[in-house]
């Protein structure tokens, strides 16, 4: 595993976690800790295990003017990544939402490294990428995604059925979301 603090700058960094996007040289650090973390991202999660699937997960996430992709790295630990967090779907015009796609690895999971991982995109995402609302669709039995984003200030907004493909059948989902004017009316 390689160490990213000295090699890839940080678009942003809190106390303890600096956000950076994807880059293909994360390919062998991110699938190992894929298959590390396969126990606590199942049933929820299938991230690339292998640098084929990375490759075919992150290229076009690095490529699309759609998507955002950020790995969340713990400062101070040589940059190893603690998660992810895509912004995926982003519109522009009269929307500028996009949808928000996480997990933690196993190694960070549990120790508030993707919560304020979280809150450093959110601020990024309506900041300089000028979007106005950011959605989280979680299914309901997921309690540590769902804790998540109660803590970073998301509301519940709805209940989809059959919403999304997941390992082969169609999951329920609860849709959260936020606006940058929640985030700005929030004390810090």
């Amino acid at each position: 595993m390689r160490a990213n603090d000295s090699h890839v700058p940080y678009l942003a960094e809190g106390p303890r976690v600096g956000i950076r996007h994807f880059t293909p040289e994360d390919a062998e650090e991110f699938t190992a800790r894929a298959r590390e973390s396969r126990d606590l991202h199942r049933p929820w999660l299938f991230p690339p295990e292998t640098a084929e699937a990375y490759d075919a997960y992150a290229r076009p996430r690095i490529e699309s003017p759609a998507t955002e992709p950020f790995l969340v790295c713990e400062r101070g630990a040589g940059g190893a990544i603690a998660g992810f967090i895509n912004i995926n779907n982003i519109v522009r015009g009269g929307f500028l939402n996009g949808t928000l796609g996480y997990g933690a690895f196993a190694h960070a999971a549990g120790r508030g490294l993707m919560g304020e991982g979280l809150g450093l995109v959110v601020r990024h995402a309506f900041g300089p990428l000028g979007l106005h609302r950011l959605e989280a669709n979680i299914q309901p039995g997921n309690e540590a995604s769902l804790a998540l984003v109660r803590r970073a200030g998301f509301r519940h907004e709805g209940y989809s059925p059959a919403f999304l493909l997941v390992d082969g059948d169609w999951r329920d989902h609860e849709r959260w979301a936020i606006t940058s004017g929640e985030v700005i009316a929030r004390p810090v």
